[in-house]
């Protein structure tokens, strides 16, 4: 975990700055400026028509019953794009990007859903009867209710 996080906020920040400077003075400060302040606005569209989509998905599983758990790691992937998008730099602009593409983000997220069910065993459905099969409440569903007979008592009654 050290090394992911050694990578991450010394290794990375390292490439973007060598790579602003190879950039910059191949096409000049102004072109270099331009460039990231364009891929910043253009990710941010992107990210925002895409994460309504994907926000759309999502309120749709749930209307269908279904566990949302593929829109979720979607909608967290667009996140990280956009913010990565919004930093400057041409490698973490690249890594946002990728993960605009859907087929991409697709992939990836495909990948994420095997680490989790291989990390933390097999998948799990939740079983809720108001929306299992689309049965509603007061429909003939099998179930493991318990039947229990009682008796109300009045306590202002006298019958002692």
């Amino acid at each position: 975990m050290f090394a992911r996080l050694l990578v991450l906020f010394i290794f990375v920040p390292l490439v973007e700055l060598v790579l602003l400077l190879r950039v910059g003075s191949k096409i000049g400060l102004i072109p270099t400026v331009a460039v990231i302040v364009i891929t910043a606005i253009l990710g941010a569209a992107l990210t925002k028509r895409q994460g309504m989509q994907t926000l759309s998905r999502f309120q749709e599983a749930l209307n269908q019953g279904r566990i949302p758990h593929e829109e979720l790691i979607e909608g967290l992937m667009i996140l990280v794009a956009g913010a990565v998008l919004l930093t400057p730099g041409f490698l973490t602009d690249a890594v946002g990007f990728l993960l605009l593409i859907p087929s991409f983000r697709r992939s990836m997220c495909n990948r994420l859903s095997q680490s989790f069910r291989s990390k933390f065993g097999t998948e799990q459905t939740i079983n809720d009867p108001l929306r299992s099969g689309g049965k509603g409440a007061g429909e003939n569903q099998a179930s493991d209710a318990v039947e229990i007979e009682a008796e109300v008592i009045d306590p202002n009654s006298d019958t002692r």
